[in-house]
């Protein structure tokens, strides 16, 4: 089994990293270091990257907790990101050697959130077989709604009404740069009276990505004349739209604001795209789905992929050198 050289990213490596997720078959914006590092006050960094000699062949956004190195938790999905040119068998190898490196550096378990294949450019499933063969322990499965949109589009007419009472509302969708509308008066306040939460990026988070990454962080809100009724953020890859949050004032369900709003983007603002994910409904690991967004969300057509979360034991890496016969 062929051995690669893994080490810890360093900051120096900053240009190095960036420029191969530009070329990989499963990265996304996402694990830009412009956007990883924006939270790295809450995180202690662990990404790995994998060397055969001088060329970069793979990476690993990854943070630590004592013990533990995840595929990194402040992302919404990860692991080994890989070229277009990487075959099973090197994945293997890569793999296994992610896993001692992780284990002689004590290191007990490493835990995967796996990347939805709509994400990919190709074909990018080796990690799952490979977390297969080292016995990882799946512990939670998200189910995420995901519009096709390079299919006929069969919007259920509960939705179409809504669409249609935004019309008669003579509702406007307007992108704005400014988050601070929603935020504050929509968002926010939504998620702590239905959820005693908050959102995953403050108002200053949210603003410094949307100024690092202005084609990819776009806002798009909803008015009746000049008042708010509700918004959408999404973050925008290379063939996927993603919902990141969706929000709207007590008049929603009158005004068919967000109806209005998802129909304009869908069928204009993003029509050219491959898939609109509008995220999961899952709570409790993936274990309960709230069934009134579910509902919402199938409503206009979208269907069910699935995201995995491994735990393995760094220890199993040695089940990797018994694979080939």
């Amino acid at each position: 089994m062929k051995q690669y050289q893994v080490r810890l990213y360093q900051p120096q490596d900053f240009s190095i990293w960036n420029a191969f997720i530009s070329v990989a078959k499963n990265a996304t914006f996402l694990f830009d270091r412009n956007f990883m590092d924006y939270h790295s006050d809450r995180f202690q960094d662990y990404s790995l990257m994998v060397f055969d000699g001088e060329k970069l062949i793979a990476v690993l956004p990854a943070n630590r907790v004592e013990d533990t190195v995840y595929s990194h938790q402040g992302l919404t999905y990860g692991g080994l990101i890989l070229t277009n040119k990487a075959k099973l068998s090197a994945v293997i190898s890569i793999f296994k050697n992610v896993l001692q490196y992780l284990n002689e550096n004590s290191i007990e378990k490493l835990i995967v959130k796996t990347i939805p294949n709509i994400y990919s450019d190709y074909f990018s499933e080796e990690i799952e077989y490979c977390l297969f063969i080292v016995k990882a322990q799946l512990y939670r499965r998200d189910a995420l709604s995901v519009l096709d949109l390079t299919k006929k589009i069969a919007i259920a007419s509960n939705r179409m009404e809504g669409v249609k009472r935004g019309i008669k509302n003579e509702l406007i969708v307007k992108e704005e740069s400014n988050f601070e509308l929603f935020w504050n008066e929509i968002l926010i306040p939504n998620l702590d009276s239905k959820h005693n939460a908050k959102p995953v990026h403050t108002l200053s988070e949210i603003t410094k990505l949307k100024n690092l990454f202005p084609n990819n962080i776009r806002q798009f809100n909803v008015y009746k004349n000049d008042e708010l009724l509700g918004g959408t953020t999404v973050f925008v890859n290379k063939k996927v739209v993603h919902s990141q949050y969706i929000s709207g004032n007590v008049t929603k369900n009158v005004s068919g604001s967000l109806d209005f709003l998802h129909h304009h983007l869908i069928k204009e603002v993003f029509k050219d795209y491959h898939f609109h994910d509008f995220g999961i409904c899952n709570e409790y690991d993936g274990r309960k789905i709230n069934k009134g967004l579910l509902f919402w969300k199938e409503s206009f057509g979208a269907k069910t992929v699935i995201q995995n979360f491994y735990e393995v034991e760094t220890v199993n890496y040695s089940i990797l050198e018994t694979v080939f016969k």
